[in-house]
């Protein structure tokens, strides 16, 4: 008897896993560390953090 198994690489089942708020909080924790080493500073960072925030909760409250 022959089973059909897929295989899942683990980063996209941790993902599948996370709330979508979840999902972009991991996206600019991993986008913070990612930019550490460039010559951005870490308010210039935060800044696009929260305007990105801001846009997706703008987008959420509209489509209510």
């Amino acid at each position: 008897m022959q089973t059909n198994i897929k295989t899942i690489p683990p980063d996209e089942f941790v993902l599948s896993v996370l709330s979508p708020e979840q999902r972009l909080s991991a996206a600019f924790k991993l986008a913070e560390i990612a930019f550490s080493k460039t010559p951005l500073t870490f308010a210039d960072i935060q800044s696009a953090v929260k305007k990105l925030r801001k846009r997706n909760y703008v987008q959420k409250q509209g489509s209510r």
